[in-house]
């Protein structure tokens, strides 16, 4: 006799009942300390839909030992959706940064209509977790909708929410964006073109220190969607990172902190290990950034990416100093083992945060092209992390944990480095931080939909606000983080959030805004050499 597995009945969908289901952080730290404000937003949107006529049955009960109501495992993520109907409308519900992967496994399967909804909040990111879940989404190829509101009693809110109840869909403006298409044959297209070629032909490296950081599936891009473009991963292990940072030894670390203090880099310094930044966390970042170059060097590698958010954070402190450094061009000289090569002298190694992998191709053509037009090749990734209108104009809110070149700040006197919140870094690390300085930059997003390769490209002017104002938009999201203040051209709030497909952006400089339209042009023609669908947002 065989025995046969028991097969679990799933419980059929009632009428005008909407069920919820809340994805959270890995880190029981954070998913406490946010538990107030996602019960807030769930008792606003409970609210808003009794209101249009429904009831709310919340997927999984507030665990009272944990202290929370978070999905935070993918394991918790499947056993929830064993148990809910899979033709009955679910709404993702997002006040805080979120692990798509808890939850991706039960929506793939899902077969009623999908909404995520996050609060309009710079303080707490639920609008980074809604992005990089809608993304993972689109990957995955399972369609869905998204909302957002502060509270969820404006007009514009409850009207989406009435559209999706009715219909199961819910669509957004995106006519800002338009499929590129080369007009003439300009020095920028025959330059972007030769990036492309030369890509493809000798082939670059980029160097993955343990992929899937933080469940972003998004981020991802499977080798075969890589490899046509000339891209391969070197797949590589943190412990491997740890185990060269063993091999550096204090006086190496000392001379990186010497340079930076000439250069004038500010660190903000304590006693505390639990709260404050330390020396001797900065010597453990010191001895990562050396060791991170001796192993790209080691590889031949092209570009890195340090995952950090799992397993590193429990060992070492952070590595976004490491990061911010590695991507400018000014930075600490690093010499190989035997002293005899400095490695990468004179360049950038660019690092793509979070091994985000989208980002990893991004700045690979940023820098190439960038370098080739004699503009500053430094690039970062920030969060879409908020924004508010100010004086006439919607200034969003970008914002990363403490990893960008010095050169976007205006340099190393006028950043500093402060201690990463212990929230989510519980061996803290200094940052690399500053407010972004006024300037043309061009922002893009590679991402997968409908299993291929696609890339967004828009302008943005990076602009200067009040220090009060400044200060008051810090002291709204995460101070010890840097900041950029970007108004997008020919692109609205809604526009943006509607159509970006994660949470992360890439952003490089120009000198001016004539310069940034040419870098872009570049770009966009050395993407679709590769076979990349560009799409160009907010330019006509």
């Amino acid at each position: 006799m065989y025995q046969f597995p028991q097969l679990i009945e799933p419980p059929a969908a009632e009428p005008g009942v909407v069920y919820t289901v809340a994805s959270g952080d890995l880190r029981q730290s954070a998913n406490q300390t946010c538990w107030p404000v996602q019960e807030k937003l769930e008792a606003d949107l409970a609210k808003a839909l009794r209101d249009l006529g429904w009831s709310v049955r919340r997927g999984h009960e507030v665990d009272p030992a944990k202290g929370h109501g978070f999905i935070d495992s993918q394991r918790a993520g499947i056993e929830v959706f064993k148990t809910l109907p899979p033709d009955a409308p679910l709404i993702v519900v997002e006040a805080v940064w979120q692990y798509s992967h808890h939850v991706l496994a039960g929506l793939r399967g899902h077969r009623g209509p999908i909404l995520i909804v996050a609060n309009w909040s710079g303080q707490w990111p639920g609008l980074v977790g809604l992005l990089n879940l809608a993304g993972s989404l689109t990957k995955a190829g399972r369609p869905y909708s998204v909302l957002w509101s502060e509270t969820f009693t404006d007009e514009w809110s409850r009207h989406g929410l009435k559209t999706w109840l009715e219909s199961g869909e819910l669509s957004h403006d995106t006519s800002h964006v338009t499929k590129y298409e080369q007009k003439g044959d300009s020095l920028e297209v025959a330059l972007g073109k030769a990036v492309a070629q030369q890509l493809a032909t000798e082939k670059a490296i980029i160097g993955v220190f343990d992929e899937g950081c933080m469940g972003m599936y998004n981020a991802i891009i499977d080798d075969e969607l890589l490899n046509p473009l000339g891209i391969y991963k070197e797949r590589l292990s943190q412990s491997a990172l740890v185990a060269e940072m063993l091999r550096v030894g204090d006086e190496e670390a000392g001379q990186v902190r010497a340079w930076l203090d000439d250069m004038g880099l500010t660190f903000h310094l304590g006693a505390d290990e639990a709260t404050e930044l330390t020396e001797a966390q900065l010597t453990s970042q010191f001895k990562m950034y050396v060791a991170a170059l001796r192993i790209a060097d080691d590889f031949g590698l092209d570009a890195v990416g340090i995952q950090y958010q799992q397993g590193l954070k429990d060992v070492v402190p952070a590595s976004d100093l490491v990061e911010g450094l590695l991507n400018n061009v000014s930075r600490p000289p690093v010499s190989s083992r035997d002293g005899s090569r400095e490695l990468y002298a004179g360049r950038p190694l660019p690092h793509f945060n979070e091994v985000d992998e989208g980002v990893a191709v991004d700045s690979l053509i940023t820098n190439r092209i960038w370098t080739a037009m004699g503009l500053d090749p430094a690039t970062t990734l920030h969060d879409i992390r908020w924004g508010e209108e100010y004086d006439g104009r919607f200034v969003w809110v970008f914002e990363i944990s403490g990893s960008v070149p010095a050169s976007h700040n205006g340099g190393y006197r006028n950043s500093w480095s402060m201690r990463q919140p212990p929230m989510y870094f519980p061996l803290g690390g200094g940052t690399l931080s500053g407010v972004s300085r006024p300037g043309e930059i061009v922002w893009s997003r590679v991402f997968i939909m409908d299993g291929e390769l696609h890339a967004d490209l828009g302008r943005a002017t990076v602009v200067e606000l009040p220090e009060e104002e400044t200060r008051r938009r810090l002291d709204a999201t995460t101070p010890q983080w840097p900041i950029m203040h970007a108004v997008l051209h020919g692109v609205t709030r809604n526009q943006f959030m509607a159509r970006h497909r994660a949470n992360h952006l890439n952003v490089a400089y120009a000198d001016d805004a004539e310069g940034a339209d040419r870098a872009l042009a570049a770009k966009a023609a050395a993407f679709a050499e590769l076979g990349v669908h560009v799409h160009l947002c907010g330019i006509s």
